[in-house]
């Protein structure tokens, strides 16, 4: 499986600890995740004009908790440990990397 990709303003990421769940995990289950080539989209859809975000790349094969792919996008349904985490990227400069056409 691909990387994982997830959207965390930089703060939230720094005081996660062990392991890191968003504030909406208690209501959905699960961590909202993308793909590579759809964190651009859900960057304009989620987060448009908001600095400060850092993108957290993903083992899938680090998770203890499963991914199920829905509507198309990764979910993890667990709590994601530091160690899963195989990388912190500035938004900004991540998606300036890229090619976006």
């Amino acid at each position: 499986m691909p990387h994982l990709f997830h959207i965390v303003a930089g703060a939230t990421w720094a005081a996660a600890g062990d392991a890191y769940r968003p504030d909406t995990f208690a209501a959905e289950g699960f961590v909202h995740c993308s793909y590579a080539s759809q964190v651009a989209g859900t960057a304009q859809q989620h987060y448009g004009g908001i600095r400060g975000l850092s993108l957290l790349e993903i083992d899938p094969d680090r998770l203890p908790a499963p991914v199920r792919v829905e509507g198309g996008f990764p979910h993890v349904y667990g709590e994601v440990p530091r160690a899963a985490v195989i990388a912190v990227h500035d938004l900004d400069q991540w998606l300036l990397t890229r090619d976006l056409r």
